[in-house]
């Protein structure tokens, strides 16, 4: 049995992409670990098809984190044994490229996302220096990877002329998509991090008669929670924190609004395709989503959601409430959402990945 380890700097318990991956390369007869980070606040891990561990680090953030946990995670990986090591963006690479030289075993790329583009380190010059050194030295050295779009994978192609795969982060297919009755709220899923329009979203909640419930943490949750009080919206603005998978899809079922909102500030976020996109189709739930190329693509074939591209307050407020009263235009979305549904699911999408990997490793 061949033998799959990933590496993640991410808490492992609510990180549905990596579950749905290594789930379905188990299912397929792989011996599959993901490794990943230890937190204070982490909880128990539940029971996988896939084995799990975790890393524990005196630090917990900053480049003392980073060191620390690459150096962890190297002397893991020197004394397990695997035919492929798989690291999930840059923060874990130099760990697995120097793991499976030494070891002489393959080693895969995926790349959640343009790493370097992300605004917390394109607009860093040193982070930004730092991690393009890092970028440009061990990438050309992963011939085999994936992405989650084509727009991120002809940048890897121009990039470094890497031939990347595309495997999309889909949702599982939800046999309960628009059988569960609707409550006017509207939702907020995932990473609450800068550049997610909170500035503008939460504000924007003064001229919408409904709430907002947000499910996640993230480095803008202090000051998500500071706007929410200078803005008088304790009401009508509700921080769920971080849910379980399983806790999170049921608040999913029954919102009558998702958001799909960044501000255009780095190639990254640009080119992004936010997990959360397909969370709310596979809930029959149509969502405010910011007018990007990839969303713009996907809603030609399904129209699940009603684009926007003035993300200021005002503006999306009216977006908002067009949404919430216009019955039909809500129940054409809503029907939209059910049929993508079929179409675009992890049960599909998890057929090339499986492929792929039987590719790799013969």
């Amino acid at each position: 049995m061949k033998r799959i380890v990933f590496t993640v700097t991410n808490d492992l318990s609510f990180d549905q992409r990596m579950q749905r991956i290594c789930g379905s390369l188990a299912h397929d007869g792989y011996d599959v670990c993901l490794v990943g980070r230890s937190q204070n606040k982490s909880v128990t891990l539940t029971p996988k098809p896939f084995q799990q561990k975790r890393i524990s680090c005196l630090f917990q953030r900053g480049f003392l984190f980073y060191a620390e946990y690459n150096i962890k995670l190297f002397f893991y990986l020197l004394f397990q044994k695997f035919d492929c090591v798989c690291v999930i963006d840059l923060d874990t690479i130099i760990p697995g490229f120097l793991a499976s030289t030494i070891k002489n075993t393959k080693r895969v790329y995926d790349a959640h996302e343009l790493f370097c583009e992300m605004k917390e380190v394109a607009t860093r010059p040193f982070i930004y220096k730092c991690w393009k050194w890092i970028e440009r030295t061990f990438v050309p050295k992963f011939n085999h990877g994936y992405t989650v779009n084509d727009l991120i994978a002809d940048e890897f192609k121009k990039m470094y002329g890497k031939d990347y795969e595309v495997i999309r982060s889909i949702a599982k297919l939800n046999p309960e998509c628009g059988q569960t009755p609707k409550e006017k709220f509207l939702l907020y899923q995932g990473a609450v991090n800068e550049g997610r329009c909170f500035e503008t979203l939460i504000p924007a909640m003064k001229m919408v008669d409904a709430q907002l419930i947000i499910c996640g943490d993230g480095n803008f949750m202090n000051q998500a929670k500071q706007l929410v009080q200078d803005h008088q919206l304790q009401q009508k603005v509700i921080f769920k924190g971080m849910l379980a998978p399983q806790e999170l899809r049921s608040i999913t079922n029954i919102a009558y609004i998702g958001t799909t909102l960044c501000e255009k500030d780095s190639l990254s976020t640009y080119y992004s395709l936010a997990n959360r996109f397909f969370d709310y189709l596979q809930s029959g739930t149509p969502q405010i989503c910011v007018d990007f190329p990839v969303y713009n693509k996907l809603n030609n074939i399904h129209r699940v959601g009603v684009l926007v591209e003035d993300l200021s307050a005002e503006s999306l407020a009216a977006s908002i409430n067009s949404l919430l009263h216009d019955k039909q235009l809500w129940q054409e979305l809503h029907e939209n959402c059910k049929k993508a549904a079929l179409e675009w699911n992890w049960e599909y999408e998890e057929k090339k990945l499986i492929s792929l990997y039987n590719s790799y490793l013969g």
